[in-house]
C-alpha cells in the first residue's frame, strides 16, 4: 500500500524556493515534454492563485492552481491539473479534483467553477459534477472545452 497523500495549500508567496521549483518542474514535464507541447506556462496567474500540492513521502506528486474569481474567468476556477506520470494509476487525479473542489470552495464559498479542460478528459471531469459549456477550442495545440460545476 503507497503512503497517503499529504495536502497543502499555499499562496505564490509562502512557497519555498525548492517547493516552487519542484511545482515547476512537474508542469513542464507533463505539459511540455509528456504532451509535447511548446508554451509558457508561467502566464503571471501564479502569483494571485492558491496553489494545492499533493505530495507522497517528500516527492510533489500532484498540484492544481485555484484561481479565484475575476483573475481568469467570472466564476472561480480551477487550472494546472497535473499528476506525476509515475503516481498515476491508482485514483490520484480523482483525489486531487475533490481536493480541489473542497479547497475551492472553503476559501470562495460555495459557488459554480469553471475550468478549460483537455477536450478527452471530459468524462473525467464530469465525474466531478463538470459539465460541458461551450464549443472545443484549440490552446497551444490541444483542443479544449470550457466546463462548468454549477
Amino acid at each position: 500500500m503507497s503512503e497517503p497523500v499529504l495536502w497543502r495549500c499555499l499562496p505564490f508567496d509562502a512557497m519555498q524556493a525548492r517547493t516552487l521549483y519542484a511545482l515547476l518542474r512537474l508542469r513542464s514535464e507533463v505539459f511540455v515534454v509528456e504532451q509535447q507541447c511548446v508554451f509558457l506556462d508561467m502566464d503571471d496567474a501564479d502569483a494571485d492563485c492558491l496553489h494545492l500540492l499533493g505530495e507522497r513521502n517528500g516527492q510533489l506528486v500532484a498540484s492544481v492552481r485555484l484561481v479565484p474569481p475575476g483573475l481568469k474567468y467570472p466564476e472561480a476556477s480551477i487550472g494546472r491539473v497535473v499528476t506525476a506520470p509515475g503516481a498515476r494509476g491508482g485514483g490520484l487525479g480523482h483525489q486531487l479534483m475533490a481536493e480541489a473542489v473542497r479547497v475551492l470552495c472553503g476559501l470562495w464559498g460555495q459557488q459554480p467553477i469553471r475550468i478549460g479542460a483537455q477536450a478527452h478528459l471530459q468524462a473525467f471531469y464530469r465525474r466531478h459534477g463538470f459539465e460541458t459549456d461551450g464549443p472545443v477550442y484549440q490552446e497551444d495545440g490541444i483542443d479544449h472545452v470550457e466546463m462548468r460545476r454549477p
